[in-house]
C-alpha cells in the first residue's frame, strides 16, 4: 500500500522550537507518543540543556549533570522560563523552570564544571564494552517501538535513529544511535549535550518490557550525567528497563559517541495498566 503524506507531513517546521522574545514556541515536531497535545520528554530536556549552556558562554565550562523533573505533561504551547544561578569557582549550579500559562511543567537542575585539562595515566580501565557497536554507518534499521502511532512527532520526524543492538519487536534491552533531523532551536546549532539529552529520553522505549497496547510506561524524570561532551552528529544509547508490579520502574542507559562512552542516564518510570477497551 502506498503511503500518501498528509499536508502536515509535507509542510513540516524547520525546527523544534522558535524563540519569540521571552517565549519559546514549540512546533509539532515536539509532540510525544502518548498525546499529540503533549511534548516528547526529549524535546524540553534538550531545551533545558540549551538554556543552561547559553547562560554560561565561557567555553571552559562543561555541562556535567542535568536532572530533569517532568512535573506535568509539557504542552505543545508557548513556554516561559524562570532561571536561578548559584555560581562558584569550579562548579556552577542552575535551576531552570519551564512554565505554561504560569504553571510549572518541567524543572531542570544543572551542574556545570569548569574544565581543567590534564594528561591521564595510560592503561586506565574503561567501561566494557568501550564502544557501542556496530557504529551508526553500519546500522540500517530505524527504531520502531511497537504500538506507537505513526505521524508527525519528535520521535518520528525531528530525530533520525538506527538500531544497533536488540530486537525491537521483542521486550528487553536495546541500543540505538540518534541524531537530529532539524535544529532543536531555530537558527541555533544543536550542541552535543543537547543531543545527548534528547537521545537519553528514548531509553524507556528503546528497552521496553511491557506491551504499549496494555501498559503505560512514561518517565517522570531524566537524570543525565556526562563525563565528557559527545563528539559528532550521533549519540548512542544502550538501555535496560527494570519494572515492578508496584507501579514503578527504572531505566539505566549508557551513552556513547563514535569514539567511546560519554556518560549515563537514569529514568524513573510510572507504570500503569491501560483501561480495558
Amino acid at each position: 500500500m502506498t503511503h500518501n503524506p498528509s499536508h502536515e507531513e509535507t509542510s513540516l517546521p524547520t525546527a523544534v522550537y522558535v524563540e519569540d522574545g521571552a517565549t519559546w514556541q514549540p512546533s509539532v515536531l515536539s509532540r510525544g507518543p502518548w498525546d499529540a497535545r503533549a511534548q516528547h520528554g526529549g524535546a524540553p530536556s534538550a531545551l533545558l540543556v540549551h538554556l543552561a549552556e547559553r547562560a554560561l558562554p565561557d567555553p571552559a565550562w562543561q555541562l556535567s549533570r542535568l536532572s530533569i523533573e517532568l512535573i506535568k505533561p509539557v504542552p505543545v504551547a508557548p513556554l516561559t522560563v524562570r532561571h536561578e544561578t548559584h555560581p562558584g569557582r569550579s562548579t556552577t549550579r542552575m535551576t531552570i523552570d519551564l512554565c505554561a500559562d504560569d504553571v510549572l511543567v518541567a524543572r531542570g537542575h544543572a551542574l556545570l564544571v569548569r574544565g581543567q585539562p590534564f594528561t591521564l595515566p595510560t592503561g586506565l580501565p574503561g567501561w566494557s564494552p568501550e564502544q557501542l557497536r556496530p557504529l551508526p554507518a553500519d546500522c540500517q534499521e530505524r527504531l520502531r517501538i511497537p504500538g506507537l502511532p505513526d505521524g508527525v512527532s519528535f520521535y518520528q520526524s525531528a530525530t533520525d535513529h538506527r538500531v544497533a543492538q536488540g530486537d525491537m519487536t521483542q521486550p528487553g534491552p536495546g541500543a540505538a544511535w540518534f541524531r537530529m533531523n532539524v535544529p532543536l532551536v531555530q537558527g541555533q546549532a544543536t550542541s552535543p549535550a543537547m543531543l545527548a539529552a534528547a537521545a537519553a529520553d528514548f531509553g524507556n522505549g528503546l528497552s521496553w518490557v511491557l506491551p504499549v497496547e496494555r501498559y503505560l510506561f512514561a518517565n517522570a524524570d531524566l537524570s543525565l550525567h556526562l563525563h565528557r561532551p559527545p563528539e559528532g552528529e550521533w549519540v548512542g544509547v544502550q538501555s535496560e528497563t527494570q519494572a515492578h508490579g508496584g507501579g514503578v520502574g527504572t531505566v539505566l542507559s549508557r551513552l556513547y559517541d563514535v569514539h567511546g562512552p560519554v556518560g549515563v542516564a537514569i529514568q524513573t518510570l510510572v507504570l500503569r495498566e491501560r483501561a480495558a477497551a
